[in-house]
């Protein structure tokens, strides 16, 4: 894996094991947005607390780069494994991305 690269938006998350890269690309964040509805909507509710677990497990799963050998349900096992206050710093930074751009 390479090293996330926060100037381009990109975030880590650890999932069985191994240090995975999350990129919020425009084609995975439409596959976000496909799934979980406006982008904006879905940071409102993360910005007030209403963030679903669920929903963030996919929106990492949609901005993983590797998604060849892991399963959306490992994705979502890491989300908890880790839990919340661990997973805050990539979903920020995904989050961040969506709604200032950059890289």
């Amino acid at each position: 894996m390479s090293v996330a690269n926060p100037v381009r938006g990109e975030a880590a998350l650890s999932i069985a094991g191994t240090a995975r890269l999350l990129r919020p690309s425009f084609t995975a964040l439409v596959a976000a947005e496909e799934e979980l509805g406006p982008l904006f909507a879905l940071v409102e509710r993360a910005g007030s607390g209403q963030l679903r677990l669920a929903e963030m497990a996919a929106l990492f799963w949609h901005c993983l780069i590797e998604r060849d050998s892991i399963s959306r349900e490992q994705v979502g096992e890491a989300v908890t494994d880790a839990g919340l206050a661990a997973c805050a710093a990539p979903l920020r930074m995904l989050l961040g991305q969506i709604l200032q751009g950059g890289g």
